[in-house]
């Protein structure tokens, strides 16, 4: 039997449809030859995400997205298809994260501890990680401000970068460089200087060895002189100087007392002291006991007799 040419035609235009058919198929994320496991995430946003995108696991590629549907609240059901040789534990968290700056966006799995696996079709919590182009927003507003400063800078520098200021400048090294020639001439000086009177620095340096040695030791004097004037003091506290003084105030009042009586000429003090007739008295005694010695030298005789050969009556 012989195919005519318009059958072959067909045929092989059902074949390439059918093709083609597959093809877009398993671009857009259906393999229908494959036994995967499917799984499910809810998001609130999916943007830069679509199908056929790649669910990765640190880096390596375990399957991808098969399809993607919006809720009437807005939400976005994801469905992923993973190898089937592959185990994803049940508390295994689906997020989605930036793959590039261009806000380009994939599944990564953080595997979780659990001992039990997801079964096909289970659902696995969901979380969206800040893209980097979002990351680096604020890098990129102080990158920003920085260029905007540096441009200010630059147009100051520009603006003052005028002939004139040139020649300032040049002034200004010039003048730092005969100071620099002059503050080395000067240093050659010094060190000729020290260089000479090194005897001298070192007599000053021994007498000041001396002078702390002695004022060491006088230090050490003061402590102790210290130390006496502490532990006289601490004598002082623990002393009844409330008792000596008062025992002084009585004594003075006493003699306070003392004297105004003699004042007032009682007692024999005060008598003596305030009246004349003891000294009229005495006066008196004395002028007839010098009458007497006078009397007694003129004429001992009258008062003394002596004789050789025994008493003779009067």
């Amino acid at each position: 039997m012989k195919i005519s040419n318009e059958t072959k035609i067909g045929v092989l235009t059902t074949i390439a449809i059918t093709v083609l058919i597959l093809c877009y198929s398993y671009l857009r994320g259906n393999d229908i030859f494959s036994a995967s496991n499917r799984f499910y995430a809810v998001y609130n946003s999916v943007e830069g995400l679509s199908v056929s995108k790649p669910v990765l696991v640190n880096g390596f590629q375990i399957g991808h997205i098969s399809k993607m549907t919006l809720q009437p609240d807005g939400r976005t059901i994801v469905e992923f298809k993973i190898e089937p040789q592959y185990n994803i534990p049940d508390n295994t968290l689906a997020k989605l994260e930036s793959t590039d700056l261009l806000g380009s966006k994939a599944i990564v799995f953080q595997m979780g501890n659990s001992k039990k696996f997801a079964a096909d079709r289970d659902t696995l919590e969901a979380d969206v990680q800040g893209s980097l182009a979002e990351s680096l927003q604020p890098i990129q507003k102080k990158t920003e401000q920085l260029i905007s400063k540096l441009d200010s800078s630059l147009s100051a520098i520009n603006k003052i970068m005028n002939p004139d200021f040139q020649k300032n400048i040049d002034r200004s090294f010039l003048s730092i460089a005969n100071t620099l020639h002059t503050l080395e001439g000067t240093t050659k000086k010094i060190d000729t200087l020290v260089g000479s009177q090194s005897g001298h620095i070192n007599g000053i340096l021994t007498n000041a060895e001396a002078t702390t040695a002695n004022l060491k030791t006088s230090t050490s004097h003061l402590n102790t002189i210290a130390s006496n004037a502490e532990s006289f003091s601490n004598d002082l506290a623990n002393s009844n100087i409330k008792q000596t003084l008062e025992n002084a105030n009585k004594a003075i009042a006493d003699l306070q007392a003392t004297m105004a009586k003699i004042n007032n000429g009682k007692g024999s003090m005060g008598l003596l002291l305030n009246d004349d007739r003891l000294y009229r008295n005495l006066d008196s005694a004395t002028n007839n006991l010098n009458k007497l010695f006078i009397d007694l030298k003129d004429h001992p005789k009258r008062y003394v007799s002596f004789s050789v050969f025994g008493k003779k009556d009067k």
